[in-house]
């Protein structure tokens, strides 16, 4: 069983634009979307979302390559979907 870790360290991790050395930070989540679907990115890093989604409980995430090249479009989360994050289980 992987470990766990709190929703909202996740949400701290999340807010975290850049490494230390000014690289792209980056990270593996898995999570549902609203019809269902489980969802698992392998490497993804946080982005912005239109409007305030930040007021309603959403993050958006980004799939992106070894070189940092976006592979995908923008999903769009709910925090309350979020299920895994670089391999540990998302707790309260």
């Amino acid at each position: 069983m992987p470990s766990t870790i709190r929703r909202s360290s996740v949400l701290s991790h999340l807010d975290v634009k850049e490494t230390g050395s000014g690289n792209p930070a980056t990270f593996s989540i898995a999570f549902c979307t609203r019809k269902g679907e489980r969802v698992y990115l392998p490497r993804a890093m946080a982005t912005g979302l239109p409007w305030n989604l930040k007021t309603h409980r959403q993050r958006g995430i980004l799939p992106v390559d070894g070189s940092m090249n976006k592979i995908g479009h923008v999903y769009p989360i709910s925090i309350d979907l979020i299920l895994e994050f670089n391999g540990m289980e998302v707790i309260l």
